[in-house]
């Protein structure tokens, strides 16, 4: 019998949850969770369940001794306490979360146990990997020669349940969409020359996206693009570039409150707990003994009347006399307050995953340049069955079963950008409705 720790079986670990309690009937597996909190999900699928604190050095050794694979779905600032009791008993580890540069202090080790420590097996980061890489060595296998590569992901609300201006709904933390874009410039390569975004200007600088039959989509640049020339073998590639899919219109919207400075979460706010949004707002703002606070922030960001901008801010509330309500709290806090209330995916309600690709290159036989773009569309199926718990989980255990029956034998530290791991686990997400659509553009 193989046992299987996962550590966090929160909003993302639905499908996940479900796959392994599936494969754990005809594998003899068994499978156990521990967590701060149970989900309702673990008796659906009648799982066992531990309270455990992470930081509890000797709860967390004793688990992960007795386990055969280690799955952490847990912030990735926790990854590295895992990893190391992981590294201490030799066993193997997954996570869905961005690589760990303190790893490769441990790379070396991790290979000499023999041990796999799979990173960036999810969605994005992890999806994005499989399918890019898929098609990139497709095409350099044709002796092509690669000349741009775009990637864009987005957390989208379905198109059946999109009822608000925004075109936006919350399926994955709150708090990470608040502060996006606040970790660095974002930094990527066009026609070979290393660009730029500091914070205050990402969202003024986007590139519109359509999609067959879900139509257009915004995309703003990720954090950093230079990171993946390396892990994709793009060396030498004139263009290379990450981005975030939104509905057009989005990033104006949202860049009044990066330039307001409504994102920041460096200080506290003094008496946010008797604070309305009205008063937020208008404590950003210059003084004027007549204008509305609505007209001051226009003014301000020279938004005119007749703005598409207008009624998404609108919408949200923040000129309202509603006390937020918070003791002590930073200016991101407050927003995420308002937006979780306003952007909540109801129980009924249906979220969307986006991911799209573009490639150009020199084809070798006719020495003409060509594009193609690979598209991915994953419709969720309900508040709590969502397409983000299904494209963040389904990837990742697949590719834990794939390595509890030896079809994946790689040793060391790595992410999915290899064809022994995405390969077969491309292929059974097929079965699941993760397929992903190619275009030759004529």
């Amino acid at each position: 019998m193989k046992n299987i720790l996962i550590f966090g079986a929160g909003r993302s670990s639905y499908f996940m949850l479900s796959y392994l309690a599936e494969n754990a009937k005809k594998y003899n597996w068994k499978i156990k969770v521990v967590d701060k909190q149970k989900s309702d999900f673990l008796d659906l699928f009648k799982i066992e369940f531990e309270e455990l604190n992470v930081k509890d050095e000797f709860a967390r050794e004793e688990e992960i001794k007795k386990s055969d694979l280690v799955i952490s779905m847990l912030p990735a600032r926790f990854h590295m306490l895992v990893a190391q009791s992981c590294l201490k008993f030799s066993k193997n580890l997954i996570t869905a979360s961005y690589e760990n540069k303190d790893l490769y202090d441990f790379k070396n080790e991790i290979e000499n146990k023999g041990l796999l420590f799979l990173n960036e097996c999810g969605l994005d980061p992890g999806l994005d990997h499989m399918s890019a890489m898929s098609v990139i060595n497709e095409i350099k296998d044709k002796g092509n020669k690669l000349l741009a590569f775009e990637s864009f992901t987005g957390g989208l609300v379905a198109p059946e349940s999109d009822n608000n201006p925004w075109g936006y709904k919350f399926s994955w933390n709150p708090r990470n969409v608040v502060l996006a874009g606040q970790d660095g410039p974002a930094k990527f390569i066009q026609e070979g020359k290393i660009k730029y975004i500091s914070y205050n200007r990402l969202f003024r600088r986007t590139e519109l996206i359509n999609i067959d039959e879900f139509g257009r989509f915004e995309g703003y640049a990720n954090r950093d693009s230079l990171s993946y020339v390396e892990k994709y073998g793009l060396q030498g590639v004139p263009t290379v570039y990450r981005g975030t899919l939104r509905r057009p219109g989005f990033c104006k919207a949202w860049n009044v409150f990066v330039q307001i400075g409504a994102t920041s979460d460096e200080y506290y706010m003094e008496n946010t707990e008797d604070m309305t949004y009205r008063e937020f707002i208008n404590s950003f703002l210059y003084y004027h003994p007549s204008d509305s606070i609505d007209l001051k922030l226009y003014h301000s960001l020279q938004i005119p009347m007749d703005s598409d901008t207008i009624p998404k801010l609108e919408w949200l509330g923040i000129f309202e006399k509603k006390k937020i309500g918070l003791k002590r709290a930073t200016p991101a806090q407050v927003l995420e307050k308002l937006l979780e209330e306003k952007w909540r995916l109801l129980p009924h309600e249906k979220d969307m995953i986006v991911m799209w690709h573009k490639f150009e290159y020199i084809d070798n036989s006719t020495k003409t340049k060509k594009e193609k773009h690979s598209s991915l569309v994953v419709l969720g199926e309900s508040g709590k069955r969502t397409a983000m718990a299904k494209t963040v989980g389904l990837p990742l255990t697949v590719a834990a079963k794939l390595i509890l029956l030896e079809k994946i034998k790689l040793k060391g530290l790595y992410i999915p950008t290899v064809k022994e791991i995405y390969e077969p686990v491309l292929d059974e997400l097929k079965n699941y409705q993760i397929k992903f659509t190619d275009k030759e553009i004529k």
